[in-house]
């Protein structure tokens, strides 16, 4: 056969008489295989984002990863710590600071005490915050991580560390990987869906949520929380739905002649995302609707139909896990108290306290709990040293990478432990040590998969969202 037939100039001989062959030949070989298979199967032969079964046995199927970005303070909501409020405008010892880097105040400033009060709760008798009143009715079925650690002290690189493994932008988030390795079980939304509900968004962008070398079928889709959920989801005047399929038909044929000559997967990519969107169209704008839902629901998350917020997006994140969506993440970007600590970290728990709550008595109360994996946290935590003044209502905690505190719940997560220790001041931890890669290891061990083995070949390596450094699954909080 000619190489220059059918436009495949730049191809080589073999791969074209191949393909050629089995497009072609036998009243088309290749068609007749395709239509032989049905169901998931057919579609995981065409569609990178079919719902694969995971290698291993998986506790948890889907992920809603509420990202506190900003950094919330653990000595204010879960780490309560008396010899701290004993030494509160006291210096700290020479030896706390050997080696130790701050970002914003000299390392050797006052302490400053916990500004609120703690009790026990629930069955475990977890000690939380006066701040989190909903949490503690919850608190049977959370594990709490006081032991987290991370090697970042700024928002960017921390939180870029926490959504893909590495200080380093253009890496593939936990989001993408869990797709990559899952699929999806929907085909009218996408896989992974992302909220920002805080004054702004994440300080690390993009690449939070991004694909990084994976292809970008699999990076994550922002939803807005008012409107259309994506921009330019409506027609414009005068372009009706058949249309719309006329046009959207002519221009996938033409991508999938250049996709059958050339094989480049970003081409699939745009496929998939022409028809994502078309598909969208018909199903996002219901499932973002909560005015659909009963108004004990809206009460319990504090949401109010038509008026974006934490509450309302929680809420919002329920209904697209119903819909099989697999990964949803909500960053609110609204803890970083370096000044005023008392009275914003207080208005940032009665935004949030309520509906993250809410969520999990949610998915439990529809067996949505048990294979749903829920995760609270931001990039690292706050320092027992104050920022500014200690007696001035301006007074702050400054960026502490050496302690924090997350929480996990549902989708194989033990609930009503509390996991870790740190030392009296909050300042190192001194038991059970949980990187962030231990955590991403753990996440991925719940989703069927062993953390060394997913893996996607680039720039000749077998790179992984754990890295290189030995890491382990955090067996503790595992039921």
């Amino acid at each position: 056969m000619n190489c220059q037939d059918h436009n495949y100039r730049n191809i080589p001989p073999t791969a074209l008489a191949r393909r050629w062959f089995l497009k072609e030949c036998g009243v088309g070989l290749g068609a007749i295989a395709l239509g032989q298979m049905t169901g998931s199967a057919a579609r995981a032969a065409v569609d990178p984002l079919a719902a694969k079964r995971p290698p291993l046995k998986a506790r948890a199927k889907n992920v809603i990863f509420l990202f506190m970005a900003g950094a919330p303070s653990h000595l204010e909501l879960f780490d309560y710590k008396p010899q701290l409020a004993k030494f509160d405008g006291t210096l700290p010892p020479p030896e706390l600071l050997k080696g130790y880097r701050a970002a914003f105040i000299n390392p050797s400033s006052q302490f400053m005490g916990p500004k609120f009060k703690f009790a026990k709760h629930g069955q475990c008798g977890a000690e939380l915050s006066e701040l989190l009143p909903h949490l503690s009715e919850v608190v049977d079925d959370i594990a709490i991580v006081k032991s987290m650690v991370t090697d970042a002290f700024n928002h960017a690189p921390g939180q870029i560390l926490m959504s893909t493994g590495t200080l380093q932008f253009g890496k593939p988030s936990l989001g993408a990987w869990t797709l990559y390795g899952l699929g999806c079980e929907t085909q009218n939304l996408p896989g992974f869906v992302v909220f920002s509900t805080g004054s702004k968004g994440p300080s690390g962008g993009n690449s939070n949520w991004g694909s990084g070398f994976l292809p970008t079928v699999y990076q994550g889709c922002t939803f807005r929380t008012s409107g259309d959920p994506v921009l330019f989801l409506s027609n414009p005047a005068g372009v009706d739905r058949e249309l719309q399929r006329q046009s959207l038909d002519a221009v996938n044929a033409l991508n999938r002649q250049h996709l059958s000559a050339v094989g480049d997967p970003e081409i699939a990519t745009r496929i998939n995302s022409f028809e994502m969107a078309y598909r969208m169209q018909a199903e996002a704008p219901d499932t973002i609707d909560i005015s659909t839902e009963p108004e004990h629901i809206l009460k319990m998350y504090g949401a109010e139909p038509g008026k974006p917020s934490f509450a309302a997006t929680c809420l919002l994140a329920r209904r697209l896990v119903e819909r099989g969506v697999r990964f949803v993440e909500i960053f609110h970007e609204a803890w970083d108290q370096h000044g005023y600590l008392v009275p914003d970290i207080k208005r940032n728990c009665e935004n949030t306290d309520q509906a993250a709550a809410a969520l999990i008595k949610d998915l439990k109360q529809r067996g949505l709990l048990e294979d749903t994996l829920v995760i609270w946290g931001g990039e690292f935590g706050r320092t027992p040293m104050v920022q500014g003044s200690a007696k001035d209502i301006s007074a702050g905690r400054d960026h502490h990478p050496n302690c924090f505190t997350m929480w996990l719940a549902g989708g194989g997560v033990k609930g009503g432990i509390t996991l870790g220790e740190s030392d009296d001041f909050g300042f190192n931890v001194t038991k059970d040590r949980v990187h962030v890669h231990d955590l991403h290891a753990t996440i991925l061990h719940l989703l069927g998969f062993d953390p060394n083995r997913l893996t996607f070949k680039f720039q000749g390596l077998d790179q992984r969202l754990i890295g290189v450094e030995p890491t382990r699954v955090v067996q503790e909080i595992v039921a």
